[in-house]
This record gives C-alpha cells, sequence and structure tokens, in this order.
C-alpha cells in the first residue's frame, strides 16, 4: 500500500484524464519544436512541412510498434550536414528550393533502409546480437555525445537577438542596430529566467502542476520578454515568414527525385540513428520500469526487448517523413528527456501531440504565434533538455553497470567522446577524412562500434559488465 502512495505518472498503456492528456501533449509538442525547426531552418527544408511530417511519422510509428515504444520522431541533427551539403551542391545549381528538397528526399527515405534492415537482424538473431556490436560503453557515450554536441546549439539560441528568418536566404534578421548592444544584454535574462524558472517548477512544483515545467517555463520566459518590451521597448518576439497570412494552409508537398547521388550523400548517415536509437530504448527501459517499480504494478515493461521493432519503425519513419518533403529524423532525445522529467510515458500522449503538430503545421495563426517565442526562450529551455540527454548517457552506464575500470571501455568511450565533441566544435560537426566530410556523430558511432569489436576479438565472455 506504501509502494502505491500515489505515485504520480502514465506508463506506455495507462491514458489521462482529458484534459491532462492535452496538456502533456501540448508540452511533448513545445518539446520537440526547437530542435525540428533548427533542422528546417539550417537544410533550406519547409517548416511547416518539417512539422507535419514530424507528426505524421511519429504516429506512424506509433501505430506500426502496436503502440508499445513511447517515442516522439524529430528531425535529427545528424544529417544535417548531408542534406544541407547536398543541397547546396554545384550538381544542383540552379534548381529551386522544391527541386532540390525532391533530390534530398529520395536520400532520406533510402536512409530508412538501413534502420529496417538493423531492426530485422535484432529480430533474428535477437537482442544480443546487436548488444555485441552496441553494448552500453558505446550507446551511453553517444547518448552523451548528442547531448554535448548540442550544447553550442542550446547557448547560441539563448543569447540568440534574431527576430525573423529571411525566406530567401535563410539567414537571421536581428533588432535593429540601435538596439543591438542593449538586446545582447537582455536576453541573457529572458534565457535565465527560461532556464531557471524550468528547474525550479521540475524540482518544487507537485502533483499535476509538477508534471508542467516545460509549458511553465517557456511561459515565463515570453513573460519576461514582454515585460523587457514594454520597459525598454526592444522586442524579441519573432516573425517566422513561412506559412504566409492566412488562416489556413497546407504545407508545401514535394515528390522525392530518385537520384544516387543523394542516396549516397545521406543514406550512410543511418549509421549514426541506430546507437542513438539503441541508447533511447535503453533510457526508456530504465526510466518507465522505475517508475512502475514505483506506482507498485507487477508489470514488467520489456521495452529494451523491443530494439528491433524500434529501428524498423524509426526507418519507416524516414520513409514517411522523406516522402511528404520533410527531413530524416530518428525518435527524440528531448521528448525523452521530457517524459523522463514529468514522468508522463504515456503513449496516447505522443499520438495526440502528433495530431497537434499536423494541425498546428496547417493553421497559420497557430504556427505563427508559437514562432514568435524569442529564441531566447527556446535557448533556456534547451540548456536543460540538452543536457538532460547527455546525463541520460550517464545513466545508461549506470544502470547497467559498465565496468569504468576496464581498458576496453575507456578506450571506446574516450575515442567516442573525442571524436564526437572534438568534430563539433573543430570542424563544425563534419571530420574532413580522405577528401570527405564525416559528421562528427556518425564518425564517433562507427569508430566507436568498430573499436569495441577489435577489443573484443579473443575476450571471453565471463564480464557481465554490459549485460
Amino acid at each position: 500500500m506504501i509502494n502505491k502512495k500515489h505515485a504520480i505518472g502514465y506508463l506506455p498503456d495507462e491514458r489521462p484524464p482529458i484534459w491532462k492528456l492535452i496538456l502533456y501533449a501540448i508540452q511533448q509538442v513545445i518539446v520537440m519544436f526547437p530542435a525540428t525547426v533548427a533542422v528546417a531552418i539550417i537544410t533550406g527544408f519547409h517548416i511547416s512541412t518539417t512539422i507535419f511530417a514530424s507528426g505524421l511519422a511519429t504516429l506512424c510509428f506509433l501505430l506500426i510498434t502496436g503502440r508499445q515504444i513511447p517515442l516522439y520522431y524529430g528531425s535529427s541533427f545528424s544529417y544535417i550536414s548531408a542534406i544541407g551539403g547536398l543541397m547546396s551542391s554545384q550538381a544542383l545549381e540552379g534548381l529551386g528550393l522544391n527541386e532540390k528538397i525532391a533530390v534530398a528526399q529520395f536520400g532520406i527515405m533510402m536512409s530508412g533502409l538501413i534502420s529496417i534492415a538493423a531492426g530485422l537482424i535484432v529480430n533474428r538473431f535477437g537482442r544480443e546480437s546487436i548488444e555485441k556490436i552496441l553494448p552500453a560503453s558505446v550507446t551511453g557515450s553517444i547518448a552523451m555525445v548528442i547531448g554535448l554536441t548540442l550544447a553550442a546549439t542550446a547557448l547560441g539560441d539563448a543569447t540568440s537577438i534574431a527576430v525573423s528568418v529571411n525566406p530567401e536566404t535563410l539567414e537571421d534578421i536581428l533588432v535593429p542596430e540601435s538596439q543591438v548592444e542593449l538586446a545582447r544584454n537582455l536576453v541573457w535574462i529572458i534565457s535565465l529566467v527560461t532556464l531557471l524558472a524550468t528547474i525550479l517548477f521540475s524540482v518544487y512544483l507537485k502533483g499535476v502542476w509538477g508534471q508542467l515545467p516545460l509549458i511553465f517555463g517557456p511561459l515565463v520566459g515570453c513573460l519576461t520578454a514582454y515585460i523587457i518590451k514594454l520597459a525598454t521597448g526592444v522586442d524579441l518576439f519573432r516573425t517566422i515568414q513561412d506559412a504566409g497570412n492566412g488562416l489556413f494552409a497546407l504545407p508545401v508537398f514535394t515528390l522525392p527525385k530518385p537520384t544516387w547521388m543523394a542516396v549516397f550523400a545521406i543514406m550512410p548517415i543511418a549509421l549514426a540513428t541506430i546507437p542513438e536509437s539503441t541508447a533511447h530504448i535503453y533510457q526508456l527501459d530504465i526510466y518507465v520500469n522505475d517508475l512502475a517499480r514505483k506506482k507498485g504494478t507487477s508489470k514488467i515493461y520489456n521495452i529494451a526487448d523491443k530494439l528491433g521493432l524500434n529501428l524498423i519503425g524509426d526507418g519507416i519513419g524516414d520513409i514517411v517523413s522523406g516522402l511528404v518533403g520533410g527531413p530524416a529524423g530518428t525518435n527524440y532525445g528531448e521528448n525523452i528527456s521530457a517524459m523522463a522529467i514529468t514522468r508522463v510515458f504515456s503513449v496516447p500522449v505522443l499520438m495526440v501531440a502528433s495530431v497537434i503538430a499536423m494541425v498546428i503545421s496547417c493553421f497559420t495563426p497557430l504556427i505563427n504565434a508559437i514562432y514568435a517565442i524569442p529564441k531566447a526562450v527556446l535557448g533556456g529551455l534547451e540548456i536543460y533538455l540538452f543536457g538532460a540527454i547527455a546525463a541520460q548517457g550517464i545513466a545508461i552506464m549506470i544502470e547497467k553497470k559498465v565496468d569504468m575500470f576496464s581498458a576496453r571501455n575507456i578506450a571506446v568511450i574516450a575515442t567516442i567522446m573525442v571524436i564526437g565533441v572534438g568534430g563539433q566544435y573543430a570542424f563544425g560537426g563534419n571530420i574532413p577524412l580522405f577528401g570527405m566530410e564525416v559528421p562528427c556523430v556518425a564518425g564517433a558511432a562507427i569508430f566507436g562500434i568498430l573499436l569495441n569489436l577489435i577489443l573484443s576479438i579473443g575476450s571471453k565472455k565471463t564480464e557481465n559488465e554490459q549485460q
């Protein structure tokens, strides 16, 4: 009786009351927005289409996986360099934006086949087969790299004085020149207030209210920005010129154009999302079963055993997103962070969130209102969320009892961390290698996997460090 003592939270097969469900779903949409929109802006994809594709792919993922895996599908940072490089290549020079997107779409759809193939291998040979290739020392390190390579994005957004985006060049439009110096100081106030408010709400609010810090934190940040606007005249609310001024506008859908160039440029990047997806499955397994224990339920949620199903769903998500004109993606660590913080792992919440995302992408007043949120507010939120992704990587290794005194584990973890984080900050995310540009997350993942396999040769299976 004490165990069931009002342990607050919702397990994957539980559905909150309708008003709570909608609030939790809105929170999940807010959480996925910064990264999903950032990928669209950086790659040049249509923002409204990207949001729609995210919702549609999530819904397909949840249905294909039998509503057993509470994950949200969103645009992946791992693909940014490959997609951006392809769209800016000389081979596509002279083509319009939609024609460039159509070429990239084909590579995105083909990348989904790699994840599907990996999932089928896991289903055929068992979870142990993938754990030999992707032990916790690898997946935990990759999770940390993903969070840490996003650190610059978080701080960049937290200090951004951009108030609009040029739809032609995709460059930020800043506050008027006369306000630049003042604005550079004021954005720190907005981002820090958002960050601290979100943290305080997550730590000190109790009950239902304690499950909504990722809504309340940004609301406090927006209120702060509004007060600053009234007091100083510096308006940091944004206008994103993508959806137009009408009441209703469907996203811009384009059809893929088959080209081998897109396949070679984008398809291999899917290798980077396999460890990422594996890490996310382990994270979910840890947090969901921890909540189940605290709620006193005898049911065991074997989410980690559904790795193959997750990879298949992830690959189908890429195909669905690419088919309608969205970037390649993966299941989102940001949304896992939100679920871990709020203890709401309900699949119905994520299904409603996906529908809300698709609706928002079509109604221009709603989408423009959301995009009006100052970048500094999103940056303050990102500092917390992206850091939580890295922290969850540590949680994976602790839960799986990775031996941190093992020379092999230290070698794998050390090289993944330095290649991934170093590649981001030394080369802007793409490591030059024999004339190629290797995305740092993909490069770190592949190197770590190969190094672990090499160092495993001849080792006896007497260690349980990664079981």
